[in-house]
């Protein structure tokens, strides 16, 4: 299953280091099926946005990702995928940007002639061959449509899918340069958010997550004395105060770390898929790990 991991210290800045695979070379890490692309978005100081990704399609990439990195910006952005649609392609691996935006997607859409034909000549944004992309371009077009609301331009996106396509799973996280989105829909996978205080929940620890995987590792020494605000696809350390998102709850992070959520989409997929809908390789992906 893709892996998502979203961190926002907005107003200020923070160095933080990001290995995208850190397990250990061992039998049992060979003898699971390696990811199929990682990647990490960041904004510069000038509020430009910076990806880092590679599909792991060779050595050199499974070494790319295990390297440690280490990055400053008020909002991160990182993804583990595992390839439901869409080959081994760099155009294909998470995150992606449109307009100054990052984002991630863990989950499966199908109808995607139907997707196409709904982003018209908005399609021109997608440049990979994934469900993924074209999502966020139709997140991209309805954001427009109400007036750079990205909130509702989410909710307005994620409807029509819920109404209109067959669906698995919508878990997505959207950052820009200061603020954070995040979406569970429906209750296929999980999606956690935590509101860590200065120091976490003892209050005098640095910030040092991991994935019960060892898929991912973030690690912060800025977090041991300002507040921040996490969400990933799984708990990544041993704080009570990570909270499951609702179905359907869309979540918001504003520039000066207030965060906000309501439930944007209320309604059940009108054609919701299992995983014995989906093609083989599209349900090896959403398997847990």
């Amino acid at each position: 299953m893709c892996r998502l991991f979203g961190l926002i210290s907005s107003p200020l800045r923070t160095h933080a280091t990001f290995w995208l695979l850190d397990a250990p070379d061992s039998l049992s890490v060979q003898s699971r099926r390696e990811p199929d692309g990682t990647g990490l978005g960041f904004f510069d100081a000038g509020g430009r946005p910076e990806v880092h990704k590679a599909p792991i399609a060779a050595y050199e990439d499974r070494a790319f990702a295990r390297e440690a990195r280490e990055v400053e910006s008020a909002t991160f952005l990182a993804h583990i995928r595992y390839a439901s649609t869409g080959g081994l392609d760099v155009r294909n691996t998470h995150p992606f940007e449109q307009g100054g935006r990052l984002f991630a997607h863990n989950g499966v859409i199908e109808g995607l002639d139907e997707l196409d034909r709904q982003l018209g000549e908005d399609r021109s944004l997608v440049h990979g061959d994934t469900d993924s992309e074209r999502f966020f371009a139709l997140v991209t077009r309805e954001t427009a449509a109400h007036g750079g609301d990205v909130s509702a331009g989410i909710a307005s996106a994620a409807r029509w899918v819920a109404g209109n396509l067959p669906l698995y799973a919508l878990n997505i996280i959207l950052v820009t340069a200061r603020e954070l989105w995040a979406l569970r829909y429906p209750a296929t996978h999980e999606l956690y958010v935590l509101r860590r205080p200065a120091g976490g929940h003892h209050g005098s620890r640095h910030l040092d997550h991991a994935g019960r995987h060892g898929h991912m590792r973030v690690r912060s020494a800025h977090l041991g004395d300002r507040p921040a605000v996490v969400v990933a696809s799984e708990p990544m350390d041993e704080s009570p105060h990570w909270q499951l998102m609702a179905p359907g709850e869309l979540l918001h992070v504003d520039p000066e770390l207030r965060v906000t959520s309501r439930i944007a989409v209320a309604d059940p997929p009108a054609h919701p898929l299992t995983l014995s809908d989906l093609r083989p390789e599209a349900a090896a992906s959403q398997r847990p790990a």
